[in-house]
């Protein structure tokens, strides 16, 4: 009876050491699966709106459905975006919305807001007791958040908790601004409205530390930056009607924080993604839209290959999953709705759907699997 009773004993062991085993092998296969993307299932479109109307919005375009709902964030928010929507762009789960405002009006402000269902989940304010400080652009790194402002401070702010955590003053009229190399690259505009910002630099700041360690001299009214997957960076100079520069798309080494090269183009919007990258060009002129080699700097083919005109380019999104080209057409400046277009990597136009008043930016609302 004894041996009996202990060799059940040690059979339960047995037994119960083969079960963990395989629990084990059970869990570590579930830990080594990845998301990853699977289809693009709806595009966010921000739009503009025309300045002092009050009517930004975010358009959202769901892929299966074929349908557009123009202002989306109102529907969900029940409140209208607000004035002068300038960007918006994907982190994480979130995406951040910069409400620029305008001029002698309290409207500035950073709406962070989910993905999946485009609720707002907290708004940043930008305000003085007076004014706005005119927010920008934003850019990310390491769950920090980088936004430019007009006055001429970048706010840092902490993605998990929403909160600025820190400031840094450049100089005033602060445009678009991009990562590279653990640094970050902002573009000191000549604004008229802000005449006493440094007009022809991009400024670089160290990410670790977070303070200004270069002034980079480029062309005059610097107002556009991406950095490609090469370490360089590309600086779109527009015009500046005060001084009347010719415009030009400057090149920035992040290796050496040097300018290495400047080339004689007219540009409008930039678009990079990895070394993926498109510009408008000549959008007042013959506006089109070409492909920019990013080690050459050379423009390449129309992205347009099936007849399709633009009215006016407003601006170009990279899509990451697959490279597809969200162009935003305005059609006009005085109030009408837009068109957004996809536009695949062979040139043709997948579709294209109504957007509010000059749609500008996308970000994309993807489906995800497990492998």
């Amino acid at each position: 009876m004894r041996n009996l009773y202990k060799n059940n004993i040690l059979f339960l062991a047995a037994a119960m050491v083969v079960f963990v085993s395989s629990c084990k092998k059970e869990s570590i296969e579930i830990a080594e699966k990845t998301q990853v993307i699977s289809d693009t299932k709806g595009i966010y479109m921000l739009c503009e709106g025309l300045m002092g109307n009050g009517n930004s919005s975010i358009s959202y375009y769901d892929v299966a459905t074929k349908t557009t709902v123009a202002d989306y964030y109102k529907q969900v928010n029940n409140v209208a975006l607000g004035e002068t929507a300038n960007d918006l762009q994907q982190y994480g789960s979130k995406m951040y919305c910069v409400v620029a405002g305008i001029q002698g009006s309290r409207q500035s402000f950073l709406d962070i807001i989910d993905i999946k269902t485009c609720k707002s989940l907290k708004r940043i304010s930008f305000n003085s007791a007076t004014d706005g400080y005119i927010p920008r652009f934003v850019a990310f790194y390491k769950d920090k958040a980088y936004v430019s402002r007009y006055d001429g401070r970048v706010s840092r702010i902490d993605t998990a908790s929403m909160a600025i955590d820190g400031e840094i003053m450049l100089s005033e009229g602060l445009e678009q601004l991009a990562v590279a190399n653990g640094k970050l690259y902002v573009c000191n505009s000549s604004h008229p409205y802000y005449q006493n910002g440094a007009k022809n630099k991009v400024s670089v700041i160290d990410l670790a530390t977070f303070t200004k360690t270069k002034d980079i001299t480029v062309n005059n009214n610097p107002v556009r930056i991406q950095a490609a997957d090469n370490g360089d960076l590309f600086v779109v100079c527009w015009n500046d009607y005060i001084i009347n520069n010719n415009p030009s798309l400057d090149r920035i080494s992040s290796t050496t924080d040097t300018k290495t090269a400047s080339y004689n183009y007219d540009l409008g919007a930039i678009a990079i993604n990895g070394s993926s990258a498109y510009v408008s060009k000549d959008i007042y002129s013959n506006p089109d839209i070409k492909a920019l080699n990013t080690v050459s700097g050379a423009l390449g083919s129309s992205l347009i290959t099936d007849g399709h005109s633009i009215n006016i380019i407003y601006g170009l999104t990279i899509n990451p999953f697959g490279k597809d080209v969200i162009v935003a057409d305005a059609n006009s400046y005085n109030g009408t709705a837009g068109t957004a277009y996809c536009v695949g990597t062979d040139g043709k136009v997948k579709f294209s759907f109504a957007t509010g008043v000059l749609p500008q930016h996308a970000v994309f609302n993807y489906s995800y699997k497990y492998e």
